[in-house]
């Protein structure tokens, strides 16, 4: 039964990672109707870990926007350099820039930020939806007529870069927030894209989820049984197959829409929680 459930929450994973309507709490809401039989510690790794799946799904498909090496007509330098795609550097100097407060939180801050427990965390996940759903809505609202100055991750500054990093820890710090609903409407409040937020939040991902993932691992040892193993290993790919859509879906469709809809949905699914599962 735990690999079939392992199927449902890597579909739902898949579906959820790059829309910001967080998927940390689709997970927790998923396992209370289809509870995986596993100990509290592997479900802390599996949440995370499962994202793994989505993530090289998403490098797969950016690797010609990301990867920084081959020949190019503008070249980071001479010789060695030669060989280095300029643009792609800054790109990556960008997203490193804006990994910094991350990495602070996680090596210095998380174990020191601990007032989410197992009675007040589907009420703060809750809280959480509807307040970001809110915020989406009011932006769009403030955006209706606003002319956007950034239409690519090229003109992003490293400044912006660092204050989208920022609005990451928000979702790092509350559950439900959703790390791309945050660092999508800090983006748009510094007037890039809807296109151009989303996909830099995609590039973004890269480093962040593949970082959280060895993190939980580090953090708890790799001593899984093999049943465990097979938990994961299904919904990772689950995880993989359903991203490969999603990925190109969400990124077609902000083309041409406001992030309205992912805000309604949002404080529907937190009145949901509020009035049932907390």
């Amino acid at each position: 039964m735990n690999v079939l459930k392992a199927i449902i929450f890597g579909i739902i994973e898949g579906i959820t990672e790059w829309m910001p309507v967080s998927s940390t709490a689709h997970l927790k809401i998923l396992n209370i109707f289809f509870p995986l039989e596993v100990s509290a510690q592997f479900l802390e790794v599996f949440e995370v870990v499962i994202q793994l799946g989505a993530i090289i799904a998403l490098t797969l498909i950016f690797w010609n926007k990301v990867w920084p090496f081959g020949k190019t007509s503008r070249p980071l330098g001479k010789g060695i350099l030669s060989n280095v795609k300029k643009d792609r550097f800054i790109l990556w100097l960008k997203i490193a820039v804006a990994c910094l407060p991350a990495i602070i939180y996680e090596l210095f801050l998380e174990d020191h930020v601990n007032f989410i427990t197992p009675e007040n965390e589907m009420t703060l996940i809750a809280a959480a939806l509807m307040l970001v759903g809110i915020v989406f809505i009011v932006v769009e609202g403030l955006l209706r007529n606003r002319e956007f100055t950034v239409n690519s991750t090229r003109y992003i500054t490293f400044k912006q870069a660092l204050l989208i990093g920022l609005a990451q820890l928000v979702a790092a710090v509350f559950p439900g927030v959703s790390r791309s609903g945050a660092t999508i409407i800090c983006a748009l409040l510094l007037g890039i894209t809807r296109s151009t937020s989303t996909e830099f939040t995609f590039e973004l991902a890269i480093p962040v989820m593949f970082g959280a993932s060895l993190m939980k691992i580090l953090k708890y040892g790799a001593a899984f049984s093999f049943m465990e193993i097979l938990t994961l290993l299904v919904g990772c790919i689950s995880a993989f197959l359903i991203s490969i859509f999603m990925i190109r879906f969400v990124l077609d469709y902000v083309k041409k829409n406001t992030f309205t809809i992912f805000g309604i949905y949002r404080i529907l699914l937190g009145v949901i929680v509020l009035m049932f599962l907390r």
